[in-house]
């Protein structure tokens, strides 16, 4: 059984929101994610660490984060 949910990746001042998805069953592992999914979310947060939004907001929302 697969079911959707969101990740959040923060580098520095920036966090983004990836959509992935868990994978349930009775192996042990449960939930676990899909090796893509992983990359994915590792692709985001290399991208925000070099500072390139673009990039990163190719797999989600990105959000700059202030100092309140």
């Amino acid at each position: 059984m697969k079911r959707k949910t969101v990740e959040f990746v923060q580098a520095g001042n920036y966090a983004a929101e990836v959509a992935i998805e868990l994978i349930e069953d009775e192996l042990g592992w449960s939930p676990r994610m899909s090796l893509a999914d992983a990359r994915k979310l590792e692709t985001v947060r290399l991208a925000l660490e070099r500072g390139d939004i673009a990039a990163a907001a190719q797999y989600g929302r990105v959000f700059e984060l202030m100092n309140g």
